[in-house]
């Protein structure tokens, strides 16, 4: 699955290098990130590449039980309803749903969670990789029903039961959810990591539930191996990246600088030669579009005619890249190159943005 190299003497790092993948990420695939921010990070990393991707359609959630119930519920298609919501501190929520979604009036509150559901239906039935993250095995229950929840929405503690799920819990229920999937979508290959995110109130049970969700998800590859299979992101921090320095400020998140490794890493576990040269491209695009010029002259107009015109050759390639954001600035900087012209010509400043 994936490989330590011990060369001390040349590197003095342990280095992590995980193995290929067989089969690779192409930009026609259509993807999927679900679980905690790390998958969030996946995600945002394949959007700002112009990946066909959907990142959590039920907002962020760390524990593997609560997130397998709402993939059970994508695959149902059944829609939430105004008496599961719940009600705190002034918003309307629900216990299967990230803040993202709680607002004052409820039922925009269960509109916002309708409308991703039906995302997240689709996406389901036609994605080719799912990307999963566990974040903990630490789970909050409530004690009236017994349901494990994704977000607790700042309720008082003492309506929840604080638990250590354990790896084969964890295992058996992502064996049966995986298995249905597998009914309504044969063709997906689902890739599991455990965050590296540190959980800084007790060291010993953050090592505890990280274990718990190493095992599980071992269990899960060896079981289901011909779809299923796992990206070593927790080692890779931790053994590869074994520095406070490669955390941020919290000294619990990645850094920035770690992120970045760690999706080379992955960029080089499942992404084709060819693929990679795309994905510089399109970077090389996306960096080009975020530049704000200082000077609104002809430069600056055949400038951004050229990176549209790139942005269109590639739109022709591969019609399932959104550049909308790109070509909406591009737009603007070609407007107000206009506009500045006009001035000039008719003797009287430009308009101040």
């Amino acid at each position: 699955m994936f490989y330590i190299g011990y060369s001390v003497m040349e590197t003095f790092r342990t280095l992590v290098n995980p193995a290929v993948s067989p089969c690779r990420i192409g930009y026609a695939a259509s993807l999927m990130a679900l679980g905690s921010c790390f998958a969030e990070s996946i995600g945002k990393q394949l959007l700002q590449l112009k990946f066909n991707v959907l990142t959590n359609p039920h907002g962020i959630v760390f524990h593997p039980l609560p997130l397998a119930r709402q993939m059970a519920r994508m695959m149902t298609g059944e829609p939430y309803t105004a008496d599961e919501l719940t009600y705190c501190n002034g918003l309307w929520g629900s216990f299967d749903h990230h803040g993202r979604f709680s607002h004052p009036d409820a039922g925009v509150c269960l509109n916002r969670i309708n409308a991703e559901l039906r995302q997240g239906c689709s996406r389901l039935t036609e994605a080719e990789w799912i990307f999963v993250t566990f974040g903990t095995a630490w789970a909050y229950r409530l004690k009236d029903s017994g349901k494990f929840v994704a977000n607790c929405h700042h309720y008082p503690a003492s309506h929840f039961e604080r638990i250590r799920t354990n790896a084969e819990e964890i295992g058996v229920c992502w064996e049966t959810t995986l298995a249905a999937l597998r009914r309504i979508n044969p063709r997906v290959r689902v890739v599991f990591t455990v965050s590296p995110v540190r959980h800084t109130g007790d060291a010993h049970e953050n090592q505890l539930g990280k274990s718990a969700l190493l095992l599980a998800v071992d269990r899960i590859v060896h079981t289901m191996p011909e779809y299923a299979t796992y990206f070593p992101a927790y080692e890779i921090m931790l053994d590869d990246l074994r520095d406070y320095r490669f955390y941020s400020e919290d000294m619990a998140h990645p850094s920035g600088q770690a992120i970045r490794y760690i999706w080379k890493k992955f960029c080089d576990t499942f992404l084709s030669d060819e693929t990679r040269a795309i994905t510089d491209e399109v970077e090389s695009v996306v960096k080009a579009a975020a530049h704000r010029p200082v000077h609104m002259n002809e430069t600056t107009a055949v400038f951004a005619s050229e990176l549209c015109r790139k942005i269109n050759r590639l739109q022709q390639r591969f019609p399932n890249m959104d550049f909308t954001g790109e070509i909406h600035a591009l737009e603007q900087i070609l407007s107000a190159v206009r506009n500045y012209a006009e001035s000039q010509n008719h003797g009287t400043p430009p308009a101040e943005s």
